[in-house]
């Protein structure tokens, strides 16, 4: 039996392999409500094999939002709306999750195909907050710096969204400290230049990303697992004479959120500091699932760059993480799980209504 295609178990949550879908935004909401397009997308994902179905970054407020065209899940009929799709998933036998976040300064941006430009007040776009008032580019709006106060209510709105996401019937809930986005935003030293307990020291700026993660552990049912996505360095040593995240970091981010009782460290890369030189190659951020694993002591998914079954294979043999998360390829091709068992030689259940074609 290859290990991409052994059984994982998480707490009391057993995958039926170790192909997890990556969280990858769709922008095709409307006031943050999935539709159509998320059944379709999701449940195809489902039905190709994967072990679990991640629904992309999810905003737990509007502001929150990467783009207007975001999902939400700010309200009960955010909730509601999910139930279908959560529901289709765990027909097809894969694990319903969900990545919830807040996009921090990198908000109020239009999609991608259209440029991912910054949108002002009164052009469909809104105020965007961040830890220190300090914007992604000139080009972008200038955030507000939170108060603590308001740092308390943010902590709320992520518990809010954490339990919607479990009366939809999510059994997966991954909190989104990657990116650039607001948590984040809180860890890295080139964001975040607060003078007060959230800010400074490697304790303070961890000190917001670690009350969410504590809360969310708290609400989620002791039987279910919490994931944490990550950027494992900013891809920047230094910018005006401030260091940024790197791996050592996040090392010692890993090992409290391990404490608070997270269960994986989704290991990702990059996006706070959008012209950083990132060296894009074939597995690249492996190295940083590899690490964190060993020091950190707690489950690591990979991801990046993973398109090959020998590749992620081989990344499982090797103990450099416990799963593989893949993205545009499963964009590509979203049974690509299924192909992957036929070149490893491994014998995997179809979907009954496809099984003509599995021979």
């Amino acid at each position: 039996m290859a290990k991409l295609f052994s059984p994982l178990k998480l707490r009391d949550l057993e995958f039926r392999n170790r192909i997890f879908v990556s969280p990858m935004c769709q922008y095709s909401a409307a006031g943050g409500i999935p539709n159509q397009w998320h059944l379709i997308h999701y449940g195809t994902r489902a039905v190709g094999g994967a072990a679990l179905v991640m629904v992309e970054a999810t905003a737990v407020c509007p502001e929150g939002r990467i783009t207007p065209w975001c999902t939400g899940l700010w309200s009960e009929a955010h909730a509601e709306a999910f139930r279908p799709i959560v529901d289709f998933i765990k027909s097809q036998g894969a694990v319903p999750a969900i990545q919830i976040g807040h996009a921090g300064r990198k908000a109020s941006t239009d999609t991608p195909w259209n440029g991912s430009a910054y949108l002002p007040i009164g052009v469909g776009g809104w105020a965007t907050v961040a830890p220190s008032g300090i914007p992604v580019t000139p080009a972008h709006g200038m955030p507000h710096a939170l108060s603590e106060d308001e740092i308390d209510a943010m902590v709320e709105l992520f518990a809010d969204a954490a339990r919607r996401a479990l009366a939809a019937g999510f059994e997966v809930i991954e909190v989104h400290c990657a990116h650039g986005y607001l948590l984040h935003e809180f860890l890295s030293p080139l964001s975040n230049q607060r003078d007060d307990e959230y800010g400074g020291s490697l304790e303070n700026r961890c000190r917001l990303p670690l009350r969410v993660a504590k809360t969310i552990r708290e609400i989620w049912p002791q039987q279910w697992p919490v994931l944490v996505r990550i950027s494992a360095t900013d891809w920047v040593p230094q910018l005006n004479g401030i260091a940024g995240w790197d791996l050592a970091q996040s090392i010692h981010f890993a090992s409290c959120l391990k404490e608070v009782g997270c269960d994986l460290i989704d290991c990702s890369s990059g996006g706070l500091i959008l012209d950083a030189k990132v060296p894009i190659a074939p597995a690249y951020q492996v190295p940083f699932a590899a690490n964190i694993r060993k020091e950190a002591g707690i489950a690591t998914g990979a991801v990046g760059l993973i398109t090959v079954p020998q590749q992620a294979e081989q990344i499982l043999q090797d103990e450099q993480a416990d799963v593989i998360f893949l993205a545009r390829e499963l964009l590509r091709n979203p049974y690509w799980p299924l192909h992957a068992a036929r070149e490893l030689g491994v014998d995997v259940t179809w979907p009954i209504q496809y099984e003509r074609a599995k021979r």
